[in-house]
């Protein structure tokens, strides 16, 4: 019979708790292991459109990151190290307690609307827009960030004045206030396209949260008007929408070859596409074509039926997501949700909108599925808020808690 000494006894649970893996495993059974299947449904759906979106952006990049960085896997090595932090970033807020997530909403949005304040002064331009600052080697998007910040503070903000939506003086204007600094400060790196998925997330946050119709479609009315001059005043987003309103006009073709060549993609494709990794129009054709163009590929690639799946996908996350908001007893993460709700479903139909042609070319990508660190990271951020509130649920469900 071995007999085992005390220094041997002493030396194994130390060993056991300083091995990172065997950490991991239990933080994660600790905060996960006994949750809903809304919570389970929810996680799973966006752990599948990470993954499958990493595929599109290998097959879609890899071209044009041979030609420009003689790798062809640059863009999605970079992509799945995003991927990494965004769904580690995402299972940490998930663990989160509701409390915990309020009283840090101040401190968030004050560094979010810090960092945008920064871009006009320190940011780099892409594609004619000064809307990143370079950190350390990589790019970082703040409005991207600035728009979970936001819908935080809508949460929060309602959720202190939930029972004074009938007055615009004490909701609705404070509101539209921090919200169209919001706008502003994205506008003056000139991305009109994240401007106008701001002004869709604070409208229909306030919409569906009960806020006046006739005040918001007043403000409404002004924010198009203003919105029309900073188009007008910009010469480039002029050529792009007449060249959107003129297509065949031979002074459009050069700010049409992107929809052009994308809607040959999508032709191309068919009912059941070409395969995966076989789209000619990657090959330097399309334009940002693992960003905003993505689902072109996914349409020349897999046709009709695979992006009618992922749109289906689309609709099944945001049907997850609302099942969370309806199950939330809390004002605060009911709104939040919804927020998320309106950012994913404005977000993923002006991309797609674009790809189809029905509105102007405006730069937005199709969130968990298009190349980019700050919109990946950020939309998992998002979900991973509704995750949480998504546990505080199962939990006054579990302690018996009348819904």
């Amino acid at each position: 019979m071995t007999r085992t000494t005390p220094s041997t006894k002493a030396r194994s649970p130390r060993k056991l708790r300083s091995n990172p893996i065997q950490k991991l495993s239990a933080w994660l059974q600790d905060n996960f292991r006994a949750e809903s299947i809304y919570f389970y449904r929810l996680a799973g759906l966006t752990g599948f459109l990470v993954v499958f979106g990493l595929v599109m952006v290998l097959s879609s990049s890899s071209i044009d990151s041979l030609v420009a960085n003689r790798d062809a896997y640059y863009i999605f090595s970079r992509q799945l190290l995003y991927a990494l932090i965004g769904l580690a970033l995402m299972l940490f807020i998930a663990s989160l307690s509701i409390n915990f997530i309020k009283r840090r909403v101040a401190l968030v949005l004050l560094v979010c609307f810090g960092l945008q304040l920064a871009v006009p002064f320190i940011g780099i331009s892409v594609n004619g827009n000064t809307n990143w600052i370079s950190i350390a080697g990589f790019t970082l998007q703040p409005s991207e960030f600035l728009k979970l910040a936001l819908i935080m503070y809508m949460g929060w903000f309602i959720a202190n004045r939930e029972y004074e939506m009938d007055d615009p003086k004490r909701v609705s204007y404070p509101l539209l206030a921090v919200g169209g600094a919001a706008i502003l400060l994205v506008m003056a790196g000139g991305d009109l396209g994240t401007a106008v998925i701001f002004g869709l997330i604070i409208f229909g946050v306030l919409i569906v949260s009960g806020a006046p119709i006739k005040t918001l479609g007043q403000v409404a009315l002004i924010a198009t008007s203003l919105a029309a001059v900073a188009a007008a005043t910009s010469a480039s987003r002029m050529a792009r929408i007449t060249a959107w309103l003129n297509p065949g006009s031979a002074s459009s073709e050069a700010f049409n070859w992107q929809y052009e060549h994308g809607t040959w993609a999508l032709a191309a494709g068919g009912v059941f596409g070409v395969g995966l990794g076989n789209s000619k129009m990657k090959w330097s054709w399309i334009p940002e074509v693992e960003n905003d163009f993505i689902f072109a590929v996914i349409g020349e690639e897999l046709g009709l039926v695979g992006a009618l799946v992922v749109i289906g996908l689309f609709a099944l996350l945001v049907a997850s997501l609302i099942r969370v908001m309806m199950r939330s007893q809390d004002t605060f993460a009911r709104v939040a949700s919804l927020g998320v709700v309106v950012w994913i479903i404005a977000q993923s139909a002006v991309n797609i909108s674009v790809v189809l042609g029905i509105l102007p070319v405006l730069g937005v990508p199709l969130p968990l599925i298009s190349a980019g660190g700050s919109s990946l990271i950020a939309t998992l951020a998002g979900i991973g808020l509704v995750l949480a509130f998504e546990k505080d649920n199962h939990r006054q469900g579990s302690r018996g808690v009348r819904r």
